[in-house]
């Protein structure tokens, strides 16, 4: 633990049910790294919530009380991020109440750092990105509540499923609610982008303005910007704010950010009696009033309660390139005259490893471009634990595959249900060796076609739907990928941002060989691609690791065999 909060790292309560159990048993290092580890994220929730205001200190101090308080009374460990998250949003929305008409008028003079503001330096945001962060700052108070979580499903830190859970509605109903703070931020992207313009006309309307955003301003610059041809014309193309959010990092926490977790003030002798018949609570109390010092790299719990973030300034992140308009736009249809990418090259790994070329970028072949012929391998049959066909539809669903044999992965992605980064499912455990040899199913994944009644215009999504994104340096997956397995390994769909599905089906090489040379005559796109070269010099899977980690998720996303 190093103070700060690494993206990807806190997938779900899974990975912390240890040092949950034993926080709940009174272990204070545990509690010290829990409360370390989640709150830059309850931070971020807070701050963009309330951008910036002066009480968000005070916000996420109670919310991670309560959590710490409370912690005894979580029965299940995996559901930690869900349950924490809802407290927080509790909270934000008790501090809504608790605001009185008074209050209100004194807002400009309790502003702390603009969250809007904190978000774009910290981050070094530009361009479109930097638009988006500024626009949150026209946004009504719902829908900065909506789009604290939103913000973080779409980077892969939350589910949809924790989104609607934390505002207490239904997934369908989140969808909706998303879908309209969505067509607000956009207009408020557009306020933002025609404020940096140079029309006169918009000079004149905001010469009276004191550059504070608030519902009558933005009324009057919208009403502007409808009727203003300079100020409505994008100038480029807008990339939808789903794309522009995917792999940002999580606002540090400010240097010097104390923490009371003096359990709101009462004594040790007090909080111990309350706690009568749950003995956890009383073991933490007498923890944190020891005058002992509990140390981690970046935190400490001292004496009375008091944790405080000591870690130093991090230097700002580098720059996230921001998207063009050609790489955000809709992909385009490879040429006819597109010939096919060479065979990727072999990067090495240990060499006591078979299988020394792993899955590189490539591009799409020619439509009509015949694939090589698919080399045979022994085939004894597979059995896996999901029988013939293993639907997986849920993060941490898996099968086991064990034999000798082909394999057909299925991919369902479904960015109308939830667009964004998606995180690839990995192979574990693996014994034995595992190829990936073949992509068929008429199409990549990324080939277009005429915008359908769902809103797709291709297998990742389209404009009106929004897109699904690979991390990067992913291979484009095709409709059906081909492995071939000897030996045992598992497959896990890791679920976490974009909607996705996997459906698993033992197969053979002559319902390979008959996929890859279904062409376009047939009503596909294009025939399929042989990756197989019969040897170990054949594609091993990106995402392959031969360990068993609790999490599959926390398999490095990049294209190495490991372990």
């Amino acid at each position: 633990m190093n103070g700060t909060y690494a993206k990807g790292a806190y997938v779900n309560g899974r990975q912390w049910r240890t040092t949950i159990a034993a926080a709940q048993a009174g272990d204070r290092r545990a509690l010290d790294e829990l409360v370390e580890g989640w709150l830059p994220l309850v931070y971020n929730i807070v701050g963009r919530a309330l951008n910036g205001h002066a009480d968000v200190d005070d916000v996420v101090q109670e919310t991670m009380l309560r959590a710490v308080d409370n912690l005894g009374s979580l029965r299940d460990p995996d559901s930690f991020r869900s349950w924490l998250v809802a407290i927080a949003m509790r909270q934000i929305r008790d501090r809504a109440r608790r605001r009185t008409s008074e209050s209100l008028a004194d807002d400009a003079a309790q502003e702390a750092t603009d969250f809007a503001e904190l978000t774009v330096l910290r981050l070094q945001l530009e361009g479109q990105r930097r638009e988006v962060a500024e626009a949150v700052r026209w946004l009504d108070d719902e829908d900065r509540q909506l789009l604290s979580l939103w913000w973080l499903e779409v980077a892969g830190e939350l589910t949809r499923r924790e989104l609607a859970a934390a505002v207490g509605i239904s997934r369908q109903h989140a969808a909706v609610r998303v879908q309209r703070m969505k067509a607000r931020l956009e207009a408020a992207r557009g306020i933002v982008r025609a404020l940096d313009s140079s029309c006169p006309e918009l000079r004149e309307v905001t010469a009276r303005w004191d550059r504070r955003p608030d519902s009558v301003w933005r009324k009057r610059l919208a009403r502007h910007i409808r009727g203003c041809r300079h100020c409505a014309a994008p100038g480029e193309a807008v990339v939808p704010a789903e794309r522009l959010l995917v792999g940002l990092a999580l606002v540090p926490i400010p240097v010097g950010f104390t923490l009371s977790l003096a359990l709101g003030g009462k004594t040790a002798v007090a909080a111990t009696t309350a706690a009568t018949g749950v003995g956890w609570s009383a073991k933490v109390v007498a923890a944190l009033t020891k005058p002992a010092v509990a140390m981690t790299a970046g935190a400490t719990i001292v004496a009375g309660g008091a944790y405080v973030v000591t870690q130093p300034d991090p230097a700002p992140p580098k720059a996230a390139a921001p998207p063009t308009a050609a790489s955000t736009s809709r992909p385009k249809a490879p040429s006819p005259t597109a010939k096919p990418s060479p065979s990727p090259s072999p990067s090495r790994t240990r060499t006591d490893l078979y299988g020394t070329i792993v899955d590189a970028l490539d591009t799409a072949p020619d439509p009509n471009a015949r694939p090589a012929d698919l080399p045979r391998r022994p085939e004894s049959g597979l059995t896996s634990t999901g029988g013939p066909k293993a639907v997986m539809q849920h993060r941490g669903d898996s099968v086991t595959l064990s034999g000798r044999g082909y394999v057909l992965v299925r991919w369902q992605i479904s960015p109308k249900s939830r667009p964004g980064a998606l995180v690839m499912p990995t192979w574990t455990g693996l014994k034995g060796k595992l190829f990936h040899v073949a992509s068929g199913g008429g199409r990549r994944m990324d080939d277009t076609f005429a915008e359908n009644a769902d809103g797709y215009t291709s297998g990742m999504g389209g404009p009106r739907v929004g897109y699904t994104v690979l991390p990067t340096g992913t291979q484009q997956m095709w409709q059906n990928e081909y492995f071939y397995v000897d030996g045992t390994v598992t497959l896990t769909q890791n679920e976490r941002g974009a909607d996705y599905g996997l459906i698993v089906f033992p197969s053979n090489r002559d319902a390979v060989t008959k996929d890859v040379t279904t062409g376009p005559a047939q009503g596909a796109i294009r025939y399929g691609l042989v990756r197989d070269t019969g040897k170990d010099t054949a594609p091993v899977p990106q995402y392959v690791t031969r360990s068993t980690p609790a999490d599959a998720s926390t398999v490095r996303q990049k294209s190495r065999l490991t372990g």
